[in-house]
């Protein structure tokens, strides 16, 4: 039922083409590292595990055929491909993360030949990926006891397993909760303005089989306030050290109604999302996207020739609006500030 988001293949990147679904299910190839960059660029592979993945990949696919014979020719082209793939997309920290560990993986390897260098890092790359699936299923397990049977679950954007490797963050805790054989029913907020929640959320739930009810944005509030929601469950791009978290733009919305409805707020992600190198949120960098996504969605003009457009891609949620994170190393409750750190002791 978990089809895998992206996988290396006989020296290639395979991945879904997210751009296209609900309507077609394709999967396509990347042969060169400008490809995975602008696959990533133009969200064909998206959510911030599974970009992580491809930035991964991606480095392996850009030094797979470098003529280098040494170690100091081989890190120069090394560091350039890396900062290359630091450009595709500026807010989801787990990108940051994998480029970091594959440079990190290579100073340690050193003393090794350029060949055996290129399959450890192929290695790793791997290895990111197979503990991501870990990581998700962990997260599930966790966040699934946070569930009650015969609960209705808000979500935002898309935190399933097109986000990750195969099984998902938010959505996660909503599989295990399904597979545990608990009732649950989901309503999902069409997430404006390219639709990953309307698009990929419900296509995913649908798919594993559970119940989903698609909303527009604007009615997130009024299910809550008709006692329809007894819990929110979203993802993460970027969480600072003080547990101020970035998602898809409208997050912080939801979790403001959600403080003013009394329901729980979480979110739900890897510990490679925290970024303990920033104190709050005010220091995530919040990407910003092409006036088209919101005036010409999908090829369909919606709005005035000319009209001014302001589209970031996220928003910050403040941690005091947060209930719990859910990682894969257990449920961190507040003060984030403190058991935040806990967490990577």
């Amino acid at each position: 039922m978990f089809t895998p988001t992206i996988e290396w293949v006989n020296g290639r990147i395979r991945l879904i083409d997210q751009t296209l679904l609900p309507n077609e299910f394709k999967k396509i190839y990347c042969d060169e590292v400008s490809e995975i960059w602008q696959a990533i660029k133009t969200l064909k592979v998206r959510g911030a595990p599974a970009i992580g993945i491809a930035a991964a990949f991606g480095t392996v696919l850009g030094i797979w055929h470098s003529t280098a014979d040494n170690y100091v020719d081989f890190e120069t082209e090394l560091k350039d491909i890396t900062d290359y793939l630091s450009t595709s997309r500026p807010t989801a920290v787990n990108l940051f993360w994998a480029l970091k560990r594959m440079v990190k993986v290579a100073q340690e390897n050193k003393s090794l030949t350029v060949p055996e260098l290129k399959e450890r890092l192929l290695a790793e790359s791997l290895d990111i990926m197979s503990e991501d699936q870990q990581m998700s299923r962990s997260i599930g397990k966790y966040g699934a006891g946070l569930i009650e049977n015969g609960d209705n679950i808000l979500t935002h954007c898309n935190a399933g397993g097109l986000a990750t490797s195969d099984y998902g963050t938010a959505l996660a805790v909503m599989f295990s909760a399904h597979e545990m054989g608990k009732q649950i029913h989901v309503y999902a907020d069409e997430t404006r303005p390219l639709l990953q929640g309307a698009r990929l959320t419900t296509w995913e739930l649908m798919r594993a089989g559970i119940d989903v009810t698609l909303i527009c944005d604007s009615v997130a509030g009024q299910v809550m306030k008709e006692g329809y929601i007894q819990r929110v469950v979203v993802g993460a791009d970027r969480i600072a050290a003080n547990g101020d978290t970035a998602n898809k733009i409208g997050t912080y919305m939801v979790a403001v109604m959600a403080q003013q409805h009394g329901v729980p707020f979480y979110v739900a992600a890897p510990t490679s999302t925290v970024d303990m190198s920033l104190e709050n949120g005010d220091q995530i960098p919040i990407e910003e996207r092409g006036a088209e996504e919101v005036t010409e969605g999908f090829g369909q003009r919606t709005a005035p020739e000319g009209v001014k457009v302001y589209s970031p891609a996220f928003d910050v949620t403040p941690a005091h609006l947060i209930t719990s994170i859910i990682t894969e190393k257990g449920v961190i409750n507040p003060p984030f500030n403190v058991n935040l750190k806990r967490a990577f002791l």
